[in-house]
């Protein structure tokens, strides 16, 4: 856009090493941001990036972050999901998830460790106790503990409210904030062995529900979606249209796709595969929340 074309990226730190698979603001305060780290834990500016400070040592049991969410309803309430979901060798698992009432100040473990590696969390934008949990489970072998989890009481407790099977987990996860109780849950078939990745397999697959995750339908089989073997799935709900849903996919007709009524229908908009290197590791599309027909793939380029 013309209004962007003097704004240049500027590195704002920390200097550190490592990988970053989570990032999340504050709905209100502009200069607030969370950034999660393969190995250094959850890191906190105030002013904007001009400096860093780690809000996790001391509390955290793992270092390696997958996810982190900040509730609209009340800022001081923090998720963080452990165990970075990217497909690779070099990784470690996570211990569950935390959550802070205070900033990240403080932190306390709610549980879910056996998830080991964790996608996504999404809260309910008024309810800060309303939770939601994409889990990916195990990288190296098949294990129960994968899927959609739900909590209701703060991460107190916890239900399991979609699972695929012990082999494929919950990579994305994107909640309608006009409607919340409609959510999109992408499902991944992938493991790694000591001599290969797979990275697609029969159950990925993406799920929708409409009554905050009690029931799913399956999406992937629906009209215009690619059919046969698929790999990851990252997916958005438009926060500016109603029913606009988008999808990046890993399959032989793979590329973005955009659903206009809630993924009954699906319109395949782009094959280039610049969006496409290395999905198994990227994979990442978001809707812009005020423009309805601008949309944000990030992969080797943003």
């Amino acid at each position: 856009m013309s209004e962007f074309a003097g704004l240049t990226w500027r590195f704002v730190g920390p200097y550190r090493g490592g990988r970053v698979m989570a990032v999340a603001g504050h709905p209100t305060s502009r200069r607030v941001f969370y950034f999660g780290t393969s190995g250094g834990g959850v890191w906190k500016t105030e002013n904007g990036g001009e400096t860093w400070r780690n809000i996790s040592d001391g509390f955290f049991r793992r270092a390696s972050v997958g996810a982190i969410a900040v509730a609209d309803a009340n800022p001081n309430v923090i998720y963080v999901g452990m165990g970075e979901c990217g497909l690779r060798s070099n990784v470690t698992h996570g211990d569950g998830v935390y959550r802070s009432d205070d900033g990240g100040e403080t932190w306390t473990h709610l549980g879910l460790a056996a998830t080991q590696n964790i996608a996504r969390i999404r809260i309910h934008p008024r309810d800060p106790d309303l939770v939601y949990v994409a889990a990916f489970g195990h990288r190296f072998g098949p294990n129960d503990e994968r899927g959609v989890y739900r909590s209701r009481d703060g991460g107190a407790s916890w239900q399991r409210i979609l699972f695929r099977d012990a082999k494929t987990g919950a990579i994305d996860l994107s909640l309608d904030p006009k409607n919340p109780n409609v959510l999109y849950a992408a499902m991944w078939d992938a493991q790694i062995y000591p001599w290969r990745h797979v990275t697609s397999g029969p159950g990925s697959a993406l799920f929708k529900t409409v009554d905050g995750g009690d029931s799913w339908t399956e999406l992937s089989t629906n009209p215009g979606f690619p059919t046969g073997i698929k790999g990851r799935i990252g997916v958005s709900a438009s926060p500016a249209r109603p029913g606009r849903v988008w999808a990046t996919v890993d399959a032989a007709q793979g590329g973005i796709y955009r659903s206009d009524d809630g993924g009954t229908n699906w319109t395949w908009l782009n094959d280039d595969r610049n969006f496409q290197v290395r999905p198994w590791y990227f994979g990442h599309i978001l809707a812009d929340p005020q423009d309805p027909d601008v949309v944000y793939v990030v992969n080797l380029e943003l």
